[in-house]
């Protein structure tokens, strides 16, 4: 979007016009009003397909009459992570840094925790754009920057802020990258700086990071949260202190689920719990954790604590004669367990009169699709058909079944909405 873009639409008579059209089809829209004299046509049209994107991301935020760019939409935290960081413990001060500021959805809500934000975009558009939501909210305590936040923090005095917050821009040369030094800005090169301006630094990172060894590149970081919303991995948030303790059991990780509502937090210490049993046969109920709990490395914590074991050494697959009412992911009876073989599945499948099913897999050679074409399975979200390895690492299917009237995910620790 150009600057002569963004000032058309902050025309009323043109956001009328966008309320009016925002259930058409953009392209359509486009088509329409193509030549259009005094209308930004290709403008209106974007604000009509991200108004619809962001009644999913932002869906409360979407109620005001915010602008938004394609890229800043798609790259913005969603209203749900954005909130859960910004009530994070020790999220609270005077002063506080966004260097990343983009659509600012993260400064939105710390703008409730601290006595002032310094967001910080380079892209003039943006930061104009960023006033004007700002203003639409309400919201009287964020001061906008456009420029380069790195040449801001190099010139501000130490101990500035109470807070600095990145959300590093991870594409290289045009490909999306997960690495924080291939990330700018390059958290892990301004490491030094960061904590001498800040007393804590939190970054926003991919959800494909490894998280195994962060610590080595960030001898600050104290704590590792991964974040996941309606069973999708969202977020690694990084947590470095300057006061960090040196503490032996190493660092803290925590999974966030959040989903319908309720948030469910399961944490340990990095590399602390130790790898529950192995079972040669199955239990009852088959679990398969949330994906925030398999990327954190915590469904040890998990097994250990519902005495749990697992079906495969390699895969984060779950059984137990009991039903754990509190288990946050997903739950099924287990109708059968059988060693794969084409030929027995085969047998199996016609026995059981089954001709659909949903189809997963973890640790098994052939895909979903492939099953599917090979047995010639539809698809069914009443039966589903888990492929693995057994304790002996042969490969078995688990057919399993929803439990009736189960909310899929239920919390270990609860709070209530807090927007």
């Amino acid at each position: 979007m150009t600057e002569e873009e963004l000032q058309k639409l902050f025309d009323p008579d043109i956001r009328r016009l966008i309320d009016v059209h925002v259930e058409e089809d953009p392209s359509a829209f486009a088509l329409k009003y193509h030549g259009a004299v005094n209308m930004p046509v290709r403008a209106v049209a974007e604000q009509i397909a991200c108004r619809r994107k962001a009644a999913k991301k932002l869906p409360k935020l979407v109620c005001y009459d915010l602008l938004y760019t394609t890229l800043s939409l798609e790259q913005a935290s969603g209203e749900k992570t954005a909130r859960y960081k910004s009530a994070l413990d020790g999220m609270a001060g005077k002063r506080m840094l966004d260097m990343t500021g983009g659509l600012g959805i993260d400064s939105i809500f710390f703008a409730d925790r601290f006595e002032e934000v310094v967001y910080v975009e380079r892209d003039e558009v943006l930061a104009t754009m960023a006033v004007h939501n700002f203003r639409e909210l309400g919201i009287g305590n964020i001061r906008v920057i456009s420029g380069d936040s790195v040449e801001l923090l190099e010139a501000s005095a130490d101990d500035s802020f109470d807070l600095i917050y990145l959300d590093p821009a991870r594409r290289e040369k045009g490909r999306r990258s997960v690495a924080l030094d291939a990330a700018q800005p390059n958290v892990v090169m301004l490491h030094d700086l960061l904590l001498q301006k800040a007393g804590k630094v939190c970054v926003k990172a991919s959800p494909a990071l490894e998280i195994s060894s962060l610590h080595e590149t960030l001898p600050s970081l104290s704590r590792v949260i991964v974040i996941s919303v309606d069973r999708e991995c969202k977020e690694v948030v990084l947590i470095c202190e300057r006061d960090k303790k040196q503490d032996i059991s190493g660092v803290a990780v925590a999974a966030v689920c959040l989903q319908q509502g309720v948030e469910t937090v399961v944490a340990g210490q990095e590399g602390a719990a130790e790898r529950n049993g192995v079972t040669f046969d199955i239990g009852e109920y088959f679990y398969e954790p949330d994906p925030a709990i398999i990327k954190a490395r915590l469904t040890d914590v998990l097994a250990q604590k519902h005495q749990m074991l697992y079906i495969n050494p390699r895969v984060d697959y779950l059984t137990s004669d009991r039903e754990i009412v509190s288990f946050p992911g997903r739950m099924f009876r287990v109708k059968e367990f059988l060693a794969y073989s084409p030929k027995t599945f085969r047998r199996f499948l016609k026995n059981a009169r089954i001709a659909a099913a949903s189809i997963q897999r973890r640790d098994f050679p052939l895909s979903p699709e492939e099953i599917r074409r090979k047995f010639r399975l539809g698809e069914s979200d009443q039966l589903f058909l888990f492929f693995t390895r057994n304790a002996f690492l042969g490969p078995v299917c688990i057919c399993c079944e929803k439990l009736p009237g189960r909310r899929e995910l239920q919390g270990e620790v609860s709070r209530s909405d807090r927007f």
